[in-house]
């Protein structure tokens, strides 16, 4: 798989976003592994989660204990294997998500977190989404500490529009490394915040890089440009989605959910698809 880097990290060019395997719908813990396993198998060495991916009203890191689970289970090396995950978010009751940006919040969350994966330090750490009643330099202030004091190595922000990104990047002294934001062909708002991060070297991180679970079931129905280059390659339409945001630029770095091995290798194969410039002017349109 070709790579592409998160701050000096090199990484799978697409990575593995663990949210489906932990909240409503979610496999059982077997297939969950297997689909891991079956990441780590393709090439894929990013692999996305937050505290916040449980059962709604649950304690805080399902997910985060899946994935230290499913790496400490695995039988090759995990020593490339970036994982990233992320702290603010709450899940407090059914349908209802919430912030919490507090500073103090953040840096125990963290350090909850890093217990969870099993780990010294948080290879990636990002702060998950803005609390209107938290000053965002405070909040990412936090992230300035836990890098300082060696609980995280890097620090990304999340659902995040180009003020937020440059007020971080100042915050943490230049040394923010990735910007998550939700990012599909049916969801280009945040084009902006891609573009910038291109200019500033900084990994963008699409999250729902196919639409979600329905808009990636249904992605060559919903535009007849990714049918006809799916076809034309021999290929899912889902592989040509995710090539054609690997080649807006080359900070994009997808991370398409999963729930099963299958998913999970045709997206990888996305890695490797090259899409001529008339697709991608096509694609782009």
């Amino acid at each position: 798989m070709q790579l592409r880097k998160i701050g000096q990290v090199q990484v799978g060019a697409i990575g593995l976003g663990g949210m489906p395997m932990s909240i409503e719908g979610r496999p059982d813990e077997e297939r969950s592994i297997a689909t891991i396993h079956a990441a780590l198998d393709a090439g894929v060495t990013l692999i996305d989660t937050a505290d916040a991916y449980t059962l709604a009203g649950d304690p805080q890191g399902h997910n985060e204990e899946l994935i230290a689970k499913a790496l400490r289970s695995y039988g090759g090396d995990t020593s490339g294997v970036l994982v990233a995950t992320k702290g603010g978010h709450l899940r407090p009751e059914p349908g209802a998500w919430a912030q919490n940006g507090d500073p103090a919040y953040l840096k125990e969350a963290a350090k909850a977190s890093a217990q969870r994966l099993g780990v010294d330090a948080i290879g990636l750490y990002q702060y998950h989404r803005p609390d209107p009643d938290v000053p965002y330099a405070d909040s990412v202030g936090a992230l300035a500490e836990l890098l300082d004091d060696g609980v995280i190595r890097m620090a990304g922000i999340s659902n995040a529009n180009p003020d937020q990104i440059r007020e971080a990047q100042e915050v943490l002294g230049g040394r923010l490394v990735s910007v998550q934001n939700q990012f599909s062909p049916k969801f280009r708002s945040s084009l902006p915040e891609l573009e910038l991060c291109a200019e500033l070297g900084i990994a963008f991180l699409p999250w729902s890089p196919l639409g979600g679970i329905t808009g990636a079931a249904n992605l060559g129905g919903q535009g007849a440009a990714f049918e006809k280059v799916a076809q034309a390659h021999g290929v899912s339409p889902q592989q040509v989605c995710l090539a054609w945001e690997l080649a807006l630029a080359p900070v994009v770095i997808p991370i398409p959910g999963a729930s099963r091995p299958a998913s999970i290798q045709d997206s990888a194969l996305a890695a490797e698809l090259v899409l001529t410039a008339e697709e991608i002017e096509e694609l782009s349109a």
